[in-house]
């Protein structure tokens, strides 16, 4: 039985393979058409939906977990499939490089948090896959495909955000940057303070984002922008405190006890937004980026156009005060430029990702249903590996490159040898 993070996803694979080359992904994927056998790669399991779910070949990745090369005058590195971004972190920093953007979960795979469309909150930079500059992909039929903007233009367009459909990626080229620190500022502010500041907070920080405790006015923003240091990071006792003791252990309790009476998370999340002090430090961009998180829940985000956000949380909170619901997790809000990768959330346009979370156990489809409808009004697009109820012929409708999307899959794939059903949903049987 495979699983996901969140316990959302289980998956039964007739056979299980943890390939270590290309040419054994190859192989693999030979052998499974020989036995009619549909293929799904996992990644490490932080999708909520059945992207990598599959009843025919499973393959794992943690053979496929190196780092091939670095090119420092070309600026870029290529890595494999299975190496977890924060095992890749590591590993650009001690070259004295670094990713320009990253969301704040670090322990994905490379290959999997860009398949999904995994993407921080950024200016001038967008999500991880604007910065995959070339593909090693095996496809349907066990070739192996190197794709890029120069070889095989759309292939590599529709594949960076492709939810595997359009082949295995085994590896990819990014482009990186000198390795740089962040200085971030953490600070409780008003929700109708950040939203009538929004424009300004947006434009003087390179990376702005804000958390809204639901049943408060309250948020939490945090700006990290680059410095030219020395760096000065919390100190370890601040750290555990903060990030370990107070936003996991303490978190994780004030929700078992939300769970067991939800009439009192009106009232816990009035405390826990109260208790918030702010907090300046600086560090590595990629230790100021990620956070540990070991609360497990359930998540729905979509991707707004971004001039729509007040309207949307406004909604969004007309919804929670009407007492239909009582959600414990704070409500993210990201942003990201707009980008051209075909199937991109932020493509074509500038976008404001909405993010709620529900604790693992507690009832959610309703809220989500209500506030997928908020959503849906404004022309959103759903992160790929989260929670949602959408087809593909609402999908089409959304994406303007959908369709040429869906001709390289036909190429590429004719019998979907690498689909599954939550594919056949979003992309098309």
């Amino acid at each position: 039985m495979w699983h996901t993070w969140s316990g959302t996803q289980q998956a039964r694979p007739r056979r299980i393979a943890a390939p270590s080359s290309t040419g054994a992904v190859s192989a693999a994927v030979r052998g499974a058409a020989e036995q009619g056998m549909r293929v799904r790669m996992v990644g490490s399991g932080h999708s909520f939906t059945g992207a990598a779910v599959t009843d025919g070949l499973l393959l794992s990745p943690t053979g496929l977990a190196r780092l091939r090369g670095v090119d420092a005058e070309a600026g870029t590195v290529t890595v494999e499939a299975g190496m977890p971004l924060c095992d890749l972190n590591e590993a650009l920093h001690a070259r004295g490089l670094a990713l320009a953007n990253m969301g704040d979960v670090a322990v994905q795979t490379a290959a999997g948090a860009i398949q999904t469309g995994t993407h921080g909150t950024g200016r001038d930079s967008g999500g991880l896959a604007q910065q995959v500059c070339a593909m090693e992909l095996v496809l349907a039929d066990g070739s192996v495909v190197e794709c890029s903007p120069e070889r095989e233009p759309d292939l590599f367009e529709a594949a960076r955000v492709g939810l595997g459909a359009f082949g295995v990626v085994t590896a990819l080229t990014l482009k990186v940057r000198p390795a740089f620190l962040l200085r971030a500022r953490e600070e409780p502010m008003r929700l109708a303070e950040v939203l009538a500041r929004l424009p300004e907070l947006r434009s003087a920080n390179e990376h702005f984002e804000f958390f809204w405790f639901p049943h408060t006015g309250c948020t939490n923003t945090k700006r990290n922008n680059r410095a030219e240091g020395p760096a000065e990071p919390p100190s370890p006792l601040r750290a555990w405190l903060d990030d370990e003791f107070l936003s996991n252990t303490v978190f994780g309790a004030v929700n078992r006890l939300g769970r067991r009476v939800p009439a009192a998370i009106p009232a816990i999340n009035q405390v826990s937004a109260r208790a918030l002090s702010a907090r300046t430090y600086t560090d590595a961009s990629h230790r100021v980026f990620a956070s540990t998180r070991r609360v497990r829940f359930v998540e729905m985000e979509y991707a707004v156009p971004a001039e729509t956000l007040p309207d949307v949380l406004g909604e969004i909170r007309g919804i929670v005060d009407s007492g239909r619901h009582r959600i414990g997790f704070p409500v993210e809000v990201r942003f990201a430029p707009a980008d051209s990768v075909w199937l991109s959330t932020a493509y074509g346009r500038d976008t404001a990702y909405v993010a709620a979370h529900v604790y693992r156990g507690m009832p959610y489809a309703d809220y989500f249903r209500e506030i997928e409808a908020v959503f849906i009004a404004a022309r959103g697009r759903p992160h790929w590996a989260k929670m949602h109820s959408l087809g593909s012929g609402d999908l089409a409708a959304l994406y303007p490159r959908f369709a040429e999307a869906e001709a390289v899959r036909d190429r590429v794939d004719p019998e979907r040898r690498f689909a599954n059903e939550y594919l056949d949903t979003v992309l098309g049987a």
